[in-house]
């Protein structure tokens, strides 16, 4: 690129410069304020008008000129007065979110990376501003386009803007430290008016403010969480969105980002684990999120925070059918899964926890995973009872939840009462199996355990 355009630039004699006079096009060398050290930063674009420089950058890949930008500050200056001209914004922010079929087709891919190498031109080009100047200029540049703001798209399902500026500022704050990213975060909520927005959701009832739960979610999930490769960075953002609040708010703030949605609207589905069991795809955001702020170690959750957001997200909007709970920890891991029975037990809630043994193992049953897990975590939970009769307590009540359990899935069935698809009797079939398989695991153990 560099040896094509020098080419170009030897077909100008550098004399003819010297003769130009004020009436014609402006040249970067005849402005009389310009002095010799600064044309010198120019190079070989001193002899250009600055029309010709602005053509020549028009071919240039957006990478490209993100590269020219680091030639020097005099060139860098002249690639950010481009980008504030008319011409250049319709050539640098391309709008064309919409006119797309399905998520993840080249169209979106090539939008994607477009907007990955302007956030990375904007970076270089606003290297030595400070970082309050850089978000004002970057917020001035952006403002005209109406997809990038919180509700400035009215089809935001079917719009990859979101996802287009959060690409950008990923790549814009990459490297960042973290006061700086703290300050991107507080720039962001004062635009957007983030936290009143939150501040409304967490404390009306759920589903009151469906559009705006709508909104919140996919401003969090497209701009600020979901481009970032490593989860420290995530486990940042998400830090950020959360520790604000109360424990109480924090889940529910988990909840409307992460939780299931309406395949037709997008909308919060706040009942799908207060009416029936739900399925893996349903959890996964919810589990893959707390296993971020437990694993990524960071100072601002301990192991107690997270345990007791899990535990503030399973009455969210209401209490959770037991069952999707032990889903829940499943999929969240086993250090998680076993630190919260741990705590239960430690908290003398015993009751509760046999009852929950009883779901896992109906949670393994169901979904064809090994048996002998619930059978190792249960043994591993009872360790934690200081004495022998606590343990033999417990072991006792993990039976009698097994028949508790039982009783209250056949009862509706001796009534006469029948789901349409007899989802009831063959919850039962799967519990009966699941105990089934769940003592054999015990007699394997006790029997591996005295032969040895």
């Amino acid at each position: 690129m560099a040896s094509r355009v020098n080419t170009s630039f030897t077909l100008i004699p550098n004399q003819k410069c010297k003769q130009r006079t004020n009436h014609q096009p402006s040249y970067f060398c005849n402005t009389p304020d310009l002095d010799p050290q600064f044309l010198s930063t120019l190079g070989n674009f001193k002899v250009l008008p600055l029309e010709i420089f602005h053509i020549i950058l028009r071919y240039l890949s957006v990478k490209d000129i993100g590269m020219l930008s680091m030639v020097s500050k005099t060139v860098s200056q002249h690639i950010i007065n481009y980008i504030s001209t008319s011409s250049g914004s319709r050539r640098l922010l391309i709008q064309n979110f919409h006119n797309l079929d399905l998520s993840g087709t080249k169209e979106e891919t090539r939008l994607l990376d477009h907007y990955r190498a302007l956030g990375l031109l904007f970076k270089r080009c606003t290297l030595l501003l400070p970082t309050k100047d850089r978000l004002k200029y970057i917020h001035k540049i952006l403002s005209e386009v109406s997809c990038f703001k919180f509700s400035g798209c009215s089809a935001p399902l079917q719009c990859v803007g979101l996802p287009c500026y959060g690409m950008f500022l990923q790549t814009l704050t990459a490297g960042w430290d973290e006061l700086e990213c703290h300050r991107v975060y507080n720039y962001l909520c004062e635009l957007t008016n983030l936290s009143r927005k939150m501040q409304t959701v967490v404390c009306n009832k759920p589903g009151s403010s469906r559009k705006l739960e709508l909104r919140i979610r996919l401003f969090c999930r497209n701009v600020l969480l979901d481009h970032w490769t490593q989860r420290s960075d995530s486990a940042f953002w998400l830090t950020r969105i959360l520790k604000p609040w109360p424990m109480v708010n924090q889940a529910r703030l988990l909840y409307i980002i992460f939780g299931p949605t309406a395949p037709q609207d997008g909308q919060v589905i706040w009942q799908e684990m207060v009416e029936g069991p739900t399925d893996e795809s349903s959890l996964k955001g919810l589990a893959n999120a707390i296993k971020l702020l437990y694993d990524t170690s960071t100072k601002e959750w301990t192991a107690d925070d997270v345990i007791s957001l899990v535990d503030e997200l399973s009455v969210v909007p209401r209490e959770w059918l037991l069952e999707n709970n032990a889903r829940l920890l499943i999929l969240s891991g086993n250090n998680i899964c076993f630190t919260f029975m741990a705590s239960k037990a430690v908290n003398g809630r015993a009751i509760e926890l046999a009852r929950l043994i009883v779901f896992l193992a109906l949670v393994c049953e169901k979904e064809l995973y090994c048996m002998d897990w619930t059978v190792r975590m249960m043994q591993k939970v009872c360790k934690v009872f200081s004495t022998a009769a606590e343990r033999k307590s417990f072991l006792q009540s993990v039976a009698n939840a097994f028949a508790c359990v039982t009783m209250e899935m056949l009862q509706p069935i001796m009534s006469g009462e029948r789901d349409e698809d007899d989802r009831g009797f063959l919850n039962l079939f799967h519990l009966l199996h699941a105990q089934a398989n769940f003592h054999k695991e015990v007699l394997y153990l006790t029997m591996n355990a005295s032969s040895s």
